[in-house]
């Protein structure tokens, strides 16, 4: 491979969190796997890389002028002590295969077929195509691999097709209305809402099974009108769903197995503006929507 082509490996890694692993199985062939940088995974991510990669591979490997001048004429160079470069030497033609998928390209052959002829998970051809309603399609084995590492999302476009439910420990919710007011709302009252999460042991689907957590009781803040109260049924309805909570690090003490918030943010103060999680906030209400919304609470 050329600098300029590692370069744009690099760039792919950086642009989407992932690093490439490959091993040879000796058979002409190196076997690469995109795998995100972080302990959570991401499907879309290594989804993206690999279509980035593919993209890469087929440009450099299927242009005359880059067959002749960077490989020579009997086809590629051995590579093996290169990362980056995940090539075979192997005559005319070269064998890569990508997160499971062998592919073969001979000099002045495309690579591949049509994009919309392939599943954009697995960059294969479709088996048992499955459309959502975003009209994106999807091998039915690679959407349900999907749907269990990330929910009911679109790997692509990120539209939720079914009802998400997080790994929010169990725990109570209740609420009342108090008549003083929040500031920039002064011709309502208050809802006050509760919520407490007992401590417990963390379950299969939690970071650390077997280990205890440390539960949570905060207290959170919306405006007695018609908007505050929509969002209220927004966050009950994504509290049943077990999306509100999650375990993790704590960003305030910086201790692990804690209940923190799940990126649905509320308003645990009822003064001193956005910067002391208080009110006025003019934009909140309308933001906490817009969170909901991306975790299918509508």
């Amino acid at each position: 491979m050329t600098t300029s082509c590692s370069r744009h490996v690099d760039d792919i890694k950086a642009k989407f969190g992932v690093d490439f692993k490959e091993s040879d199985n000796g058979q002409g062939k190196v076997t690469v796997k995109a795998c995100y940088n972080r302990s959570e995974g991401n499907v879309l991510m290594e989804s993206h890389a690999v279509r980035a990669f593919l993209n890469l591979f087929q440009r450099f490997t299927t242009t005359p002028m880059s067959l002749t001048q960077q490989y020579g004429a009997s086809g590629f160079t051995d590579p093996s002590k290169n990362l980056n470069n995940n090539y075979q030497s192997e005559g005319a033609s070269s064998g890569l295969v990508f997160n499971g998928q062998s592919i073969h390209n001979e000099e002045g052959a495309t690579a591949g077929g049509s994009e919309d002829d392939n599943c954009p998970i697995c960059m294969d051809k479709f088996t048992n195509k499955k459309q959502l309603k975003c009209k994106h399609e999807f091998c039915e084995e690679c959407l349900e691999q999907a749907v269990s590492s990330m929910g009911p999302i679109c790997p692509v476009c990120k539209d939720v097709f079914g009802p998400i439910e997080g790994d929010q420990p169990d725990g109570k919710m209740s609420w009342k209305s108090v008549r003083y007011s929040l500031p920039g709302f002064p011709d309502y009252g208050t809802i006050e809402i509760d919520y407490n999460i007992p401590s417990g042991i963390q379950m299969e689907k939690h970071p650390n099974p077997g280990r205890t957590y440390s539960g949570i009781s905060r207290t959170a803040y919306l405006p007695d009108n018609k908007e505050g109260n929509d969002v209220l049924c927004l966050l009950k309805k994504a509290f049943d769903q077990k999306l509100i909570f999650t375990i993790g690090m704590s960003r305030t003490t910086g201790l692990d197995d804690q209940v923190i918030w799940n990126d649905i943010h509320h308003k645990t103060s009822t003064g001193g503006g956005p910067e002391n999680v208080g009110y006025p906030d003019p934009n909140y209400l309308s933001r906490v929507r817009e969170e909901l919304k991306a975790k299918g609470i509508k």
